[in-house]
């Protein structure tokens, strides 16, 4: 049977792809290898982690928060196996909607290995070695990424783990070493931490959130070392010794010098995630990767060979479930004859700890960098009614807009939901608004997101509540 689009890869970047590609009229086939859609994100990766944040904060809180607010439950006893369950049933819940949305959107699905095999063919492996050939139109590679891997450092995911073995642990560690202060680090650890480990982060660089604006990673920094958590910065890894009942693993300054030694129950390895292109065929169908080797695509999605595309962790681009899936809308729309596009400069990016961390747009050390004149409007959670009330004080809104038009070029945010309060600024600069609009926006009282408001007021110095 010949398609208008084989997809490879059903996570979200290449089943939000395929979903849309049948919206607008495409006989459309998906290969996916996993026994279940969703790819890493709904599988070992987004879905499951959010589950443990979850079940992990509600114990803390029944722990420390409720007693202070008059309400005695009494020391809770966790109870892993059943916050395991807790996850697998959410995770099941979630792949079973994409089968769903398979079925409903006319779909057809391939279990096996895909690989591209000619123009317009793709063959599909399956487990048992029987294979077929698939005829399409086009072709969008969607194969999303793999866990990054240390050097001289072997993952067993039993004692030395990746994200994937933090999510199955089967007993609470006494001590963990997370190696990378990045995203999936901080998150998994400080899951872990309110369980009960005593967790330490190194981190090679002198800062935690890489990437992130540096004085939100130096507030959150202070917030996550009064909750527990050590860290050792400008530090690396350099080898663990797994004979004896603790890991021990040797930890050198970054720029070189004496080793210390840090034991461990268990050493999470969370220094980021690589392309994942093997097996794909790629290089026998002449399709040309970047050094970094990420398959290189033009302003279109398009690579260099005739009909082949690529989207999500595959290409160049933060390595975010929903900036896949916007580029798989794109790339579907495109296809259809549509002006398919992804704002790049308006894509947010989430830390689920506690409190979250979330940001969109420029960073101050990004608009320096580039020479852009820019005014900085903050407001501190401390000074907003609701924060307070709830005793959720931690963190800040921090505005940046541009010093001469005012429009607003990047939002960052330390603070209880700060992924849900996000938005308003990503849709504010999809619309190119400034922070007089902002400011100027009624907020609801008594809402966390009235410190946005209050943050765009001080970038023309005149919030009201401090």
């Amino acid at each position: 049977m010949a398609y208008d689009l084989v997809v490879i890869g059903t996570g979200p970047g290449g089943y939000v792809c395929a979903i849309r590609a049948a919206q607008l009229g495409m006989k459309v086939a998906v290969v996916e290898k996993w026994p279940t859609f969703g790819g890493t994100c709904l599988n070992i990766g987004c879905i499951p982690s959010k589950a443990l944040l979850q079940a992990s904060e509600r114990f803390e809180e029944a722990s420390h928060a409720l007693p202070k607010m008059g309400v005695v439950v009494g020391k809770p006893k966790l109870d892993l196996p059943t916050m395991m369950k807790f996850k697998s049933d959410g995770v099941d819940g979630n792949t079973k909607g994409i089968a769903f949305l398979f079925k409903k959107n006319k779909i057809d699905s391939y279990q096996g290995t895909g690989r591209i095999v000619g123009t317009g063919k793709v063959e599909v492996k399956a487990a048992d070695g029987k294979v077929e050939t698939l005829e399409t139109r086009n072709i969008v590679i969607a194969s999303g990424s793999d866990v990054a891997r240390l050097k001289g450092i072997e993952i067993d995911e039993m004692r030395i783990i990746s994200s994937t073995g933090a999510l199955l642990l089967d007993k609470v560690p006494e001590k963990m070493l997370v190696i990378g202060a990045g995203v999936i680090g901080l998150e998994l650890g400080s899951v872990w931490r309110r369980l009960g480990s005593e967790v330490v982060v190194v981190e090679f660089l002198d800062r935690i959130l890489p990437g992130m604006d540096g004085e939100v990673a130096k507030s959150f920094q202070r917030i996550l070392e009064k909750q527990g958590m050590v860290f050792k910065l400008g530090a690396k890894v350099t080898a663990i010794d797994a004979s004896g009942k603790m890991l021990k693993s040797q930890v050198e300054p970054a720029a070189g010098g004496a080793a210390d030694t840090i034991d461990a129950d268990v050493v999470l390895v969370s220094i980021g995630r690589v392309p994942y292109t093997e097996g794909l065929g790629l290089k026998e169908a002449g399709v040309e990767l970047d050094p970094r080797g990420r398959v290189q695509t033009d302003g279109h999605f398009a690579t260099n060979v005739k009909g082949v595309y690529a989207i999500g962790d595959v290409i160049a681009g933060p390595m975010l479930a929903h900036k896949a899936e916007d580029e798989g809308i794109a790339v579907a729309e495109i296809l259809a004859g549509q002006a398919g596009h992804t704002n790049y400069d308006v894509i947010p990016g989430v830390v689920y700890t506690s409190p979250e961390v979330a940001a969109v747009g420029k960073t101050e050390e990004e608009l320096k960098a580039a020479g852009v004149a820019y005014n900085v409007g903050k407001f501190p959670f401390t000074a907003n009614a609701r924060t307070k009330v709830n005793q959720t004080t931690e963190g800040f809104v921090k505005i940046l807009a541009d010093a001469k038009t005012d429009r607003v070029l990047g939002v960052h945010i330390v603070g209880a939901e700060a992924g849900e309060m996000i938005h308003e600024a990503a849709v504010l600069m999809e619309f190119g608004g400034s922070a007089e609009d902002l400011a100027r926006t009624c907020h609801a009282h008594p809402t966390r997101s009235e410190a946005v408001k209050e943050a765009a007021l001080a970038v023309g110095k005149r919030a009201i509540h401090m």
